[in-house]
């Protein structure tokens, strides 16, 4: 059963921006922080953003001042609004939502099937 699922990614320039959506069934959304991790070839999956259910937010210091996570409640979305993109933030990005704060990472929690984001330069 789906439960995450992930849109809005896609082929940028350098510079360009992208937002991406994770829409999610109504019991997790609800129940859970939800987040933002991104996986690049060769490398481990890092948190990018992160947003509670109450709606404090984290981020990597990689991505700060360049991304924002928000949630509408009310649409059961949770999304990464993705400026200035450097080549370096290509990478399968993939939702994430979890009880647990801050969240516990790969493994925890329910997790989408990811969405591609390559940034050329």
């Amino acid at each position: 059963q789906v439960q995450l699922v992930e849109s809005g990614g896609g082929l940028v320039q350098a510079g360009g921006s992208l937002r991406l959506s994770c829409v999610a069934s109504r019991i997790i959304f609800r129940l859970n922080n939800m987040g933002w991790y991104r996986q690049a070839p060769g490398k481990q999956r890092e948190l990018v953003a992160a947003i509670t259910n109450t709606g404090t937010t984290k981020y990597a210091d990689s991505v700060k001042g360049r991304f924002t996570i928000s949630r509408d409640n009310a649409k059961l979305t949770v999304y990464l609004q993705m400026n200035s993109l450097k080549p370096e933030d290509a990478a399968a990005y993939y939702c994430n939502a979890d009880r647990d704060w801050p969240l516990k990472g790969y493994g925890s929690g329910y997790w989408g099937q990811g969405t591609q984001v390559t940034v050329s330069s």
